[in-house]
């Protein structure tokens, strides 16, 4: 095992038994907090030694730890301190202040750090046996190494604690390898990223981590996100601030659907993991809204609300990537396959991916992306300029890929290559230069033009189209897949009414 996974493991595995009294949500949000403390005091004490090597730099000017990117850390604050002192009766006070001291003393974290470890309902022992553990178990030594691994360990809770937390948990977070899909397909490297539904800032991060991978400057992107839930938004906040990721993130109480927090917005790159067939979305008092350029979504089901709205804020030549349930993808509920056949003619559509199942915490249901592009007649990727791809789908059946997490029954993840695979497999449909021309591989790709997805309906299940494997099973839940077929006999019973109608008037009209 490597030691960044050594630690992990460690990690959780002492947290996870002081938890036993406290909300998993709630206990994740005051392990994190303590762990940002840690970081940010190392990098502190690291940079401290380096000034003070330096008869140039002034070690107790917080402009001088500024210029370098360092938060500064007043003494209260510092991790030694609270580590002297974690077994006082009053040591969760004690970290309350070093957060607001650390909030004061950096603009960019105002209201962003949890203050929660000194109420009487939280166990003196938790907090000091926290700051043990990361005393004891996190040696840092100040270099870039460290750092990265304190970011790992920092995403192993978040994932780890929705994977415990189950599908409420998930909502917030999404997989690493379904993230990585998306950066890799998207190649966010400059211009404006945003997420509607931010959760933990997942995207930001990995598009950042995608930025330095391939030499690029993070200072070229500017992100932008929304997210309802106030704790997730702060640990988004504190997610990002960790690896000096600052833009414009909005704590949006009423819903991206209700209150756009950027209506007059539009971006280069859109990643969205929504949360799945929301049925209580205020949909009602929406129907006349600018956004829904392909057709009202339907009251009980907000997939295609958020499709339209990512689509709506795309810049003249933007693309998005867009984490769904299944059923979105063959669904003709209330309009919703109007809505799916109107934004394949207008040239929304870019591309399908069918993903495997288990690939999300505490839920078996099935997902799928949806590539959105504002304009496929031209563009450029990465320097590159794009074919014109107008009449066009590219499909991906990915159904077949991911293996169980070493350790895990019922979780599955992608691994590098077969990321990789399908990124290449979407660039080269692009017409970008990549190792190998675009051609459709049987049973796992296909290009398809507009008369054949017609053909089926707009139904844009990837097994449809790319040949072998067609006749198996989309993966679409059986509810989801009862509920479409149900509305399909209704459509057809209706239609049938309609033309009985018809016929007796005119047989009335002739006598």
């Amino acid at each position: 095992m490597t030691e960044a996974k050594q630690i992990e493991k460690t990690l959780f595995a002492a947290a996870d038994k002081m938890r036993g009294k406290m909300d998993p949500g709630e206990y994740k949000y005051v392990a994190l907090g303590l762990l940002f403390l840690r970081y940010v005091s190392a990098a502190f004490e690291a940079k401290r030694a380096e000034f003070l090597a330096d008869d140039l730099a002034d070690a107790d000017d917080p402009e001088e730890y500024a210029a370098e990117n360092v938060f500064w850390v007043p003494e209260p604050a510092r991790w030694d301190s609270l580590a002297e002192t974690a077994k006082s009766s009053d040591i969760g006070i004690q970290v309350d202040n070093a957060m607001r001291e650390i909030e004061r003393s950096n603009e960019t974290l105002k209201d962003a750090l949890p203050k929660v470890y000194g109420r009487a309902e939280l166990s003196r022992d938790v907090v000091s046996g926290l700051i043990e553990l990361f005393t004891n178990d996190l040696t840092l030594d100040g270099t870039s190494h460290d750092f990265d691994l304190i970011g790992r360990v920092y995403e192993y809770f978040i994932g780890e604690f929705a994977s415990n937390e189950g599908k409420r948990g998930g909502e917030f977070y999404t997989p690493k390898s379904i993230v990585s899909v998306l950066v890799e397909m998207l190649e966010p490297v400059s211009g404006r990223v945003y997420d509607p539904c931010c959760g933990t800032g997942g995207f930001f991060v990995q598009s950042e981590k995608f930025i330095r991978a391939h030499q690029g400057r993070v200072d070229d992107i500017a992100v932008y996100g929304q997210e309802s839930n106030p704790t997730t938004y702060k640990l988004a906040r504190v997610n990002l601030a960790m690896r000096r990721i600052f833009g414009n993130i909005a704590w949006n109480h009423e819903g991206t659907l209700v209150r756009d927090a950027f209506p007059d917005e539009r971006f280069e790159f859109i990643l969205a993991n929504p949360p799945f067939n929301v049925s209580e979305w205020e949909g009602e008092r929406l129907r006349e809204d600018i956004r829904w350029k392909f057709g009202a979504p339907p009251v009980g089901n907000a997939n295609f609300a958020w499709l339209s709205h990512i689509h709506h804020h795309l810049s003249a030549n933007g693309i998005a990537g867009v984490v769904l349930a299944n059923g979105s993808m063959s669904s003709m509920q209330s309009g919703e396959g109007d809505i799916r056949r109107a934004m394949v003619q207008q040239g929304a559509v870019d591309a399908m991916v069918a993903l495997p199942t288990q690939l999300f915490f505490g839920t078996q249901i099935p997902a799928c992306l949806w590539i959105l592009a504002k304009d496929k007649s031209n563009g450029h990727a990465a320097g590159h300029k794009l074919r014109d791809r107008r009449g066009e789908v590219l499909f991906i059946d990915a159904r077949k890929m991911g293996a169980l997490v070493p350790g895990s029954r019922k979780q599955k993840e992608l691994s590098p290559d077969e990321i990789a695979k399908i990124a290449d497999t979407y660039h080269a449909w692009r017409g970008e230069p990549v190792s190998a021309p675009y051609a459709d591989e049987p049973g796992f790709c296909a290009s398809v033009d507009l008369a054949e997805i017609e053909k089926h309906g707009f139904v844009l299940t990837p097994g449809r189209y790319v040949g072998a494997g067609a006749a198996e099973e989309d993966g679409e839940p059986f509810e989801e897949k009862f509920d479409r077929l149900m509305s399909e006999l209704r459509g057809h019973f209706a239609e049938g009414r309609r033309l009985e109608a018809e016929i007796e008037k005119r047989l009335g009209a002739l006598g």
